[in-house]
C-alpha cells in the first residue's frame, strides 16, 4: 500500500486574487487535487498545475452546495491514493471557514495535513474599504461573530448582553439576512442607535460596495442600496475613518468593467494593471494563438540562427515560438552566439531575459520607421535580418528594412485566429448581459474579431460603451468598421494604453 499524500488547508484571502501568501500559492502550484469554496478568485486556480484535478465544493446560503460529509470524503480519498491535496478556503481557514473541523477530521483519520493561513476577510473589508479594525484613540479591542450558527448549536448561543458592548469594534460575519433584527439586539443591550456601522460587500473586489449608517438605520441603508452577500458588518467609531482612510474605491477606475480582447496567453498582464487601477477586467480574448500552417520555415530558421547578423524579435509571442522551435531540436541560447538581436518594446526584452538573453538593441518605437531608424547604423547591403512574426502581418518592417539594404527572412511564427465557436459565444453573451463600461483593443485583429463575432448588432452595442485603442493602426481598423474611438494610446504598450484609460475616466471626459 502505498503511502498516503498529505492535505493543505489553504487561506485562500478575501477576494483579490493577489491576497494570497507566498506559501499558499507555492501549496497551491504544487497540488494534485484542488477542493475550492465559491469565494475563491478563479485567476487563482490558473496556479495549479496543467493536469491537476480542480472540483468545486462551494458553499453558498440559500443555495444546493457540496455537503460537508462529502467534502471531507474527498480529502481522505485523494490523500489515501497518494495525491497532494489543497483545500483552498476563502479567506483564512480556521475564521468561520469549518477548517478546523475538517483538519480534526483528517487527524481522526490519520491523514497529514498542513494549514496555511489567510488574509481574514474583515481585514481586506475593512481596509480597502478606508476602515481600521483597531484605533489608539477610538477602538483597543475587536470581536468577531458570525450570525449564523450550526444546525446543532443552540439558537441562543450568543450572549448578546454581553457580546453588544464588549469590545469598542464588532465584526458580524454572514448577518445581511437578518442585519435589522441584528441592531436591534445591539441596541436593546446596551450599543447606542447613532453608533457608526459600516457594511462592506465584495471586500478588496473592484465590485466592492460600501455603505455607512449608524445602528438605528444601517438596515434601511443598505437596503436600499441593494446589498447582499458576501458581505460584512462593521459596527464601532472606527468606520468614522472611512473619509479619510480611503483608498481602492477613490480610484479612477473603481468598479469600471473593462472587457479585454488579448489573447488568453497574453490577458493576465493586462488584467493585473487594471486591477491596480481598482477595475475589473473581462477577459474575452477575440484572438487566439496557433502554430504556422507550415512549420518548416521556423524549424530551419531556428535551427540555423548562425546565418543572421541580427534577429529581429517583434513581441513576446515570436521569442516564445523561436525559443520553443530551438527546444525541439535540443538548442539552447548558445545557438544565438554569433547573431545579434533586436527587441521591439520592453515586454518583448524582459521575454528573452527569461531565456537567458540580453538584448542588442531595444527600440521602444514599434513603427517601421523607429525601428528602421534604431538598427540603421548597423546596416550593410550585406546584413543578414531574420524576421520572425504573425503568418499574416503587413509589409511595411520588411520593406523599410530592405530598402535601407538589409537582406530579410520573413518568417510565419504564429498565426492569429478568431474565437472558437464557444468562445465566441460566451463573448456575445458577456457583451450582451454583462454590465460593460469599456473595452480595449490591442490590434486590429481584435477589433475585427469582435465586430465579427457580434455579428449585426456590433456597432450598436459597442456604440454604447467607451473603446479604447492602444495605437493609431488599430483605431483607423475601428474607424472603418464604423467604431468611433473614445481615445488611442499614445504608446503602442499595454501600460500606456490602460494609462490612457484612467486618463480617461480621472479627467471627466466620460461625463463630456
Amino acid at each position: 500500500m502505498s503511502a498516503p499524500g498529505k492535505v493543505y488547508l489553504v487561506g485562500a484571502g478575501p477576494g483579490d486574487p493577489e491576497l494570497i501568501t507566498a506559501r499558499g500559492l507555492r501549496r497551491l502550484r504544487e497540488a494534485d487535487v484542488v477542493l475550492y469554496d465559491a469565494l475563491v478568485h478563479p485567476d487563482q486556480l490558473t496556479a495549479a498545475k496543467p493536469d491537476a484535478e480542480l472540483i468545486f465544493v462551494g458553499k453558498r446560503a440559500g443555495r444546493v452546495s457540496e455537503r460537508q460529509t462529502q467534502i471531507n470524503a474527498h480529502l481522505v480519498e485523494a490523500a489515501r491514493s497518494g495525491k497532494t491535496v489543497v483545500r483552498l478556503k476563502g479567506g483564512d481557514p480556521y475564521l468561520f471557514g469549518r477548517g478546523s473541523e475538517e483538519a480534526a477530521f483528517l487527524a481522526n483519520e490519520g491523514i497529514p495535513f498542513e494549514v496555511v493561513p489567510g488574509v481574514p476577510s474583515p481585514l481586506a473589508a475593512t481596509e480597502y474599504a478606508g476602515l481600521s479594525l483597531t484605533h489608539r484613540e477610538l477602538a483597543s479591542s475587536v470581536g468577531y461573530v458570525t450570525a449564523t450558527e450550526s444546525v446543532e448549536k443552540d439558537r441562543t448561543g450568543h450572549d448578546w448582553s454581553k457580546l453588544a458592548t464588549a469590545t469598542h469594534t464588532l465584526v458580524i460575519f454572514m448577518g445581511m439576512r437578518k442585519l435589522e433584527s441584528l441592531m436591534k439586539l445591539l441596541v436593546e443591550h446596551g450599543r447606542p442607535a447613532d453608533t457608526p456601522v459600516a457594511v462592506v460587500q465584495w471586500a478588496s473586489l473592484p465590485k466592492q460596495r460600501t455603505v455607512v449608517g449608524t445602528v438605528a438605520n444601517i438596515h434601511e441603508r443598505a437596503s436600499k442600496a441593494g446589498l447582499g452577500m458576501p458581505a460584512i458588518t462593521i459596527v464601532g467609531d472606527v468606520v468614522r475613518l472611512r473619509e479619510s482612510l480611503r483608498w481602492f474605491d477613490t480610484k479612477a477606475l473603481f468598479g469600471k468593467r473593462v472587457l479585454v480582447t488579448r489573447a488568453v496567453e497574453q490577458s493576465g498582464s493586462v488584467a493585473q494593471l487594471l486591477r491596480d487601477e481598482g477595475a475589473q477586467p473581462v477577459l474575452a480574448p477575440t484572438i487566439r494563438l496557433a502554430p504556422p500552417l507550415d512549420p518548416g520555415p521556423l524549424h530551419d530558421a531556428a535551427t540555423h540562427l548562425d546565418c543572421y547578423d541580427w534577429i529581429l524579435f517583434t513581441s513576446s509571442n515570436t521569442v516564445d515560438a523561436i525559443f520553443t522551435e530551438m527546444n525541439r531540436a535540443g538548442l539552447d541560447a548558445r545557438a544565438l552566439a554569433n547573431a545579434k538581436v533586436c527587441a521591439i518594446g520592453a515586454k518583448t526584452r524582459d521575454a528573452l531575459t527569461r531565456y537567458g538573453v540580453h538584448a542588442d538593441l531595444v527600440s521602444e518605437d514599434a513603427r517601421a520607421e523607429g525601428i528602421v531608424d534604431a538598427l540603421r547604423s548597423e546596416l550593410t547591403e550585406r546584413t543578414r535580418i531574420l524576421l520572425p512574426r504573425a503568418e499574416v502581418a503587413r509589409e511595411v518592417l520588411p520593406d523599410s528594412l530592405r530598402a535601407a539594404g538589409a537582406e530579410v527572412d520573413v518568417v510565419p511564427a504564429y498565426r492569429t485566429l478568431p474565437p472558437e465557436p464557444r468562445d465566441a459565444e460566451r463573448i456575445r453573451s458577456l457583451v450582451e448581459t454583462e454590465e460593460i463600461d469599456a473595452v480595449l483593443f490591442t490590434s486590429s485583429s481584435t477589433v475585427q474579431n469582435l465586430v465579427d463575432v457580434l455579428g449585426d448588432e456590433a456597432r450598436k452595442r459597442l456604440g454604447a460603451l467607451d473603446l479604447f485603442s492602444i495605437g493609431p493602426i488599430t483605431t483607423r481598423t475601428a474607424e472603418s468598421l464604423g467604431l468611433a474611438v473614445r481615445a488611442t494610446s499614445p504608446d503602442q504598450t499595454i501600460e500606456s494604453l490602460v494609462a490612457t484609460l484612467r486618463s480617461y475616466y480621472a479627467n471627466g471626459d466620460a461625463d463630456a
